[in-house]
């Protein structure tokens, strides 16, 4: 298990190294212009694949092989979550045994809060059935009006094609940050992974105006513009931890659905993003370097696609 560290000392060293965007947002403006910083946070750190049909356990499991969830969530921080839920057809949203467990360890761990962030209504949370696991397990569904005085302006220095973000102001509230995307076809790109759930934190407007060009279903460039602004947002973000829901997904009509399903029974936790979604676009036949958005993060260096220089400890349960 991971040492535990106090409140201060944690966000200390999160300002140091970049380990998360923490309150006011001292830690994100570090990290837009530190990128060195990445290459620290993901010291020691390799991927955890846990396969088997308990995706609770999965969970737990995954994370343990990383150190335990007190290595990444300090006593008595807040920490903001981030599942996707952007529809609730099979396959297109994250599982919620595997927000349940993570909810659970945070709180053995000592979080003070766990808050669910989105700007999805109800709807979404209560078809997937994550309403009433976030409910039960204590933790804050936190639902942000789509108004744009519940956005902060952020600036990308780092931007080749994305200047400026728009991120919830309610985001700003927390210590520490858990990314727990479900890997899934797009109908763009191809590939959603850690890097696109960014999204989530987004001003929807903003998403809407400065990714998608007219032709981002069809046209190379807009392809590749949509891509390009997936990792210019990466680089304002650096989440403690990164869990990834690949047990059943869609592989045709994404990110919405219904589509065509597969099954690897796998949940990925890590701190590469890069390399994270570099491993789990494999599980459908992807290649990393087909993918943009893959290759721009690591541009950015945001992480390494390179699989064969990625520890990966992978276990059935």
């Amino acid at each position: 298990m991971g040492k535990k560290i106090g409140r201060r000392e944690f966000i200390k060293k999160s300002a140091q190294y970049g380990l998360t965007a923490a309150v006011g947002g001292s830690a994100l403006s570090h990290l837009v212009h530190a990128p060195s910083a990445f290459a620290t946070a993901h010291e020691g750190h390799g991927i955890a694949v846990v396969e088997g049909v308990d995706y609770f356990a999965s969970t737990f499991k995954a994370v343990e092989l990383l150190g335990g969830m007190d290595h990444f969530v300090p006593k008595g921080s807040r920490v903001a979550i981030l599942p996707n839920v952007q529809r609730w057809h099979p396959g297109t949203f994250t599982k919620p045994e595997i927000v349940r467990a993570i909810v659970q360890m945070c709180k053995k761990a000592g979080a003070k809060e766990v808050n669910c962030l989105s700007w999805l209504g109800m709807d979404n949370w209560e078809k997937a059935g994550l309403a009433s696991v976030l409910k039960e397990e204590g933790a804050n569904l936190k639902l942000v009006e789509s108004k744009e005085a519940n956005f902060k302006p952020v600036k990308v220095p780092m931007g080749k094609a994305l200047k400026e973000a728009m991120i919830m102001k309610e985001f700003f509230n927390n210590d520490v940050f858990i990314d727990i995307p479900i890997t899934k076809d797009h109908a763009g790109n191809k590939f959603t992974g850690t890097m696109k759930n960014m999204m989530g934190l987004n001003y929807p407007t903003n998403n809407r105006e400065n990714f998608h060009r007219p032709g981002w279903k069809t046209d190379i460039n807009d392809i590749k513009h949509l891509d390009q602004c997936i990792a210019d947002l990466n680089t304002i973000f650096l989440p403690a931890l990164c869990v990834v829901d690949a047990t059943e997904f869609i592989i045709t009509n994404g990110p919405m659905g219904p589509g065509e399903i597969t099954k690897p029974q796998q949940v990925v936790a890590g701190v590469d993003r890069v390399a994270m979604d570099a491993y789990c676009c494999t599980l459908w036949g992807l290649e990393a370097e087909d993918l943009f958005q893959i290759k721009m993060a690591q541009d950015h260096g945001l992480g390494h696609m390179d699989l064969k220089k990625t520890k990966i400890k992978k276990v059935k349960i």
